[in-house]
């Protein structure tokens, strides 16, 4: 859904912009060639692995970081605000097809899924070492498993004999317990479970959404993809109401305190043409919303 990434983001040619889910660069390059001389692109990626599909230019800058760290980054870079932010949220396609991640279903690679390799927390290290109740934490509230108590038991009866070391040895020590005909989409909830708990997924966007309510001038706006509903509840939540439980809260005339106005109501999705070229897209959900003030 570039396209309308790029129309949701209004770039002007002089203004400032962020991308904070660099990847494979794909978008910053998009958005690059809408500037001039006097605009910007600031693009952040944890992945040293995406510094490559970078390039230089005086009005590009990268920053190696996670979009957590926003609003210091932008500082230290003199940037106080800016006129637009862009978020693909999830796993790039790099991450996924490349095998020693250990991010795909598929395959027979060592358990890892962290978005940034420096990181000290891995999926191997989740699933060979933490007690029982927090995996069924895990499964339930990241991947939405319905029998999430079963399979940590049986997690962790495995390990005690010997440690659990591959995607394949994951996949085949939980599958008696996938619903039949579903096992993909079960393979792939638990995968995901593990992943947001590995990069600490959905601290670092609430960290993210808030700031960047700080760092988006009056006018400016915020144009955010996700690709699971635990991702777009706090999108949602964030963008309706302000905050991310999605309870109300109303100054003294009544009027609802929220740092934007969403331009879209539903979220926009990816066409048949575009889910034919990339499967990817059929779980993606756009919003877009603008900085309300002055």
């Amino acid at each position: 859904m570039l396209q309308a990434c790029l129309e949701g983001l209004h770039i002007h040619p002089d203004g400032c912009y962020v991308d904070v889910t660099f990847g494979g660069g794909g978008h910053s390059r998009a958005m690059y060639e809408q500037l001039g001389a006097n605009g910007s692109l600031v693009a952040f990626d944890q992945d040293p692995d995406a510094r490559s599909n970078g390039w230089e230019a005086d009005n590009f800058h990268f920053v190696a970081a996670n979009f957590s760290f926003l609003k210091n980054h932008l500082r230290a870079l003199g940037i106080r605000q800016v006129d637009g932010i862009l978020a693909d949220l999830g796993v790039s396609s790099h991450q996924f097809d490349t095998s020693s991640r250990g991010f795909s279903i598929r395959g027979n690679d060592r358990l890892d899924m962290r978005m940034n390799p420096q990181s000290p927390l891995s999926a191997h290290e989740v699933i060979n070492t933490y007690d029982e109740e927090d995996l069924i934490r895990i499964f339930r509230n990241y991947g939405e498993i319905d029998r999430a108590r079963k399979i940590a038991h049986e997690i962790c009866v495995a390990r005690s004999g010997s440690s659990i070391d591959t995607t394949a040895d994951l996949i085949d020590l939980v599958n008696p317990w996938a619903p039949r005909n579903k096992e993909h989409k079960f393979h792939a909830q638990l995968f995901q479970a593990l992943r947001i708990e590995v990069n600490q997924e959905l601290e670092a966007l609430e960290k993210f959404l808030l700031q960047s309510a700080e760092v988006i001038k009056p006018g400016g706006y915020l144009v955010v993809m996700s690709y699971h509903s635990l991702e777009d509840r706090l999108v949602k939540n964030f963008l309706k109401r302000g905050n991310m439980d999605g309870s109300l809260t109303k100054d003294f005339y009544g009027k609802l305190i929220k740092p934007f106005d969403e331009v879209n109501r539903k979220p926009i999705t990816a066409t048949e043409e575009e889910i034919s070229q990339n499967p990817r897209a059929r779980s993606a959900k756009l919003r877009i919303a603008v900085r309300n003030g002055e």
